[in-house]
Order: C-alpha cells, then sequence, then structure tokens
C-alpha cells in the first residue's frame, strides 16, 4: 500500500524578504500567505494525506518551500545542499522529520548543490535539472544515492526558470506537462503536453485522478477537466511572487516501506 505523507512547514514572519530570481519583486501579505497555507494543507488532508508539519524556521524566509530541502525515492531521503546560501540551514529540521518517518538519510556534500525542485520522478525516472540552483556535482551525488535502488537518472538543463519544476511536472499517466516557451527541451520527455499558462504546469497528484493545482491557471485546469482529471484548486497568490508553486510546499512521501 502506497503511503500518502506530506511533510509542510509553516511560512516564516519574513516571508516577504523569500529569494526571487527570474521575477519582479512583488509586495508580499505575510497574513494572506499563512491563510494560503493554511488552506493548500487542508485540501491535501481532504483527500487522504497524512501532513507533518516540519518544525520551523523563523529566520528563513524561503523555508515554507519544504520541497526543496529534501529529495526521497523508495525509504532512501537525500538531505539536499541548497544553492542558494542563505537556505542552508532549512534542512536541519527537514533531516529529523524524515528520519523520524523511518527513512535512511544521505546528503548533499561540497561541492554539490541540489536543490528538491529541481527533482522530478515519473516512475522509475528521476529528472533532475541542472541550473542555477543544482550543479554537476550534486547531480553526480543523487546518482549515487538512488541508481543503486533502481532509478535512472536524467539530466536536464534549465536556464529559463528557477527550478525544473518551475517548468515542468507530470500526469499521473507520466506525460509531462508544461508552459513551452519556459521549457528548455521538450524533445528531452517522451510524451509532453504544453500548457496555456506558467503556473497551469505544477500539478500534485492526490489520488483517484485529482490533480492539485493553482486557481491562476483556469485554461490548464479545463484542459485537464476535458482529459479525464480532476482538478482541485488552491489560490497560492503569495507564493506565486516568491516563485513557488503547489508542488513546492510539501514533500509527497509515497514509497515508505511499511
Amino acid at each position: 500500500m502506497p503511503s500518502q505523507k506530506a511533510l509542510i512547514r509553516r511560512p516564516s514572519p519574513r516571508l516577504a524578504e523569500g529569494l526571487v530570481t527570474y521575477i519582479e519583486r512583488e509586495p508580499v501579505d505575510a497574513e494572506l500567505a499563512l491563510r494560503q497555507w493554511e488552506a493548500y494543507v487542508a485540501a491535501l488532508a481532504a483527500h487522504g494525506w497524512e501532513t507533518i508539519e516540519v518544525d520551523p524556521e523563523d529566520d528563513c524566509p524561503d523555508s515554507v518551500f519544504v520541497e526543496d530541502t529534501v529529495v526521497v525515492f523508495r525509504n532512501v531521503a537525500l538531505i539536499t545542499r541548497p544553492g542558494a546560501e542563505s537556505r542552508r540551514e532549512e534542512t536541519a529540521g527537514v533531516e529529523e522529520a524524515v528520519a523520524r518517518l523511518g527513512c535512511s538519510v544521505n546528503w548533499v556534500w561540497e561541492p554539490g548543490t541540489l536543490e528538491g525542485g529541481d527533482v522530478l520522478k515519473i516512475g522509475d525516472t528521476v529528472y533532475v535539472g541542472r541550473g542555477g540552483r543544482t550543479n554537476a556535482a550534486g547531480i553526480h551525488q543523487l546518482r549515487a544515492a538512488f541508481e543503486p535502488l533502481g532509478a535512472r537518472v536524467v539530466a536536464v538543463p534549465v536556464s529559463k526558470v528557477l527550478h525544473l519544476k518551475s517548468a515542468v511536472t507530470a500526469l499521473p499517466d507520466g506525460t509531462v506537462i508544461g508552459h513551452e516557451p519556459l521549457v528548455d527541451t521538450p524533445s528531452l520527455f517522451p510524451r509532453f503536453l504544453s500548457v496555456p499558462e506558467e503556473s497551469g504546469a505544477h500539478v500534485i497528484h492526490l489520488g483517484g485522478g485529482k490533480l492539485l493545482m493553482a486557481a491562476s491557471a483556469p485554461k490548464t485546469a479545463e484542459l485537464f477537466a476535458d482529459l479525464g482529471h480532476e482538478p482541485v484548486l488552491v489560490d497560492i497568490s503569495e507564493f506565486e511572487k516568491l516563485e513557488g508553486s503547489v508542488t513546492c510546499l510539501s514533500v509527497r512521501v509515497r514509497e515508505l516501506y511499511a
């Protein structure tokens, strides 16, 4: 039976100071962000996900984007070494949380850098984006951790967005989805579906054909509904101002050994 656990982390009161790389900075409403985060967590719980709150890191503005701190394959957790130095203190609390779940814990070491937002898992294929936050040494260490478990690691270039998963995620059948102007090389993916909106490229499989996605992508939601999926929309406008998406706000752990 696959596990349905999701690690989450409450937004820092300093959220508005979070990093922005590819977009213009806009003011972030921290109170609204907290309400949006609570609604996001409630949506996961409503669809059968057990949410596990990692200890907050109030001094780390980006800490709500918990996905960047760890990559889990089967029951092995690889604690990342973020490419943004200001984010390196975020990993300690996450390490503790995955160890408590019974994961075997590995680490990315210097000179490697890796952020979880650069890692897209589709079955046993692990796509990893080589871009501003993840370097070749980080990819090498990810291969060393996951290939012995049966992963096929495919590195792909990322130059137009922050992370690989800022450009693409995948539908439950493995079709990769992305907003084409932001995807470096769509032809690297066996099946690629272009979506009309940037934030439509990010989905979380909730189970039973349901897809958690941002309310800011109504046309894409319509496209997915037309293809037989059931979109579940959440408003994450304040996180989108910091290049965040639905995937960055949790770490979904689906393959823990019972």
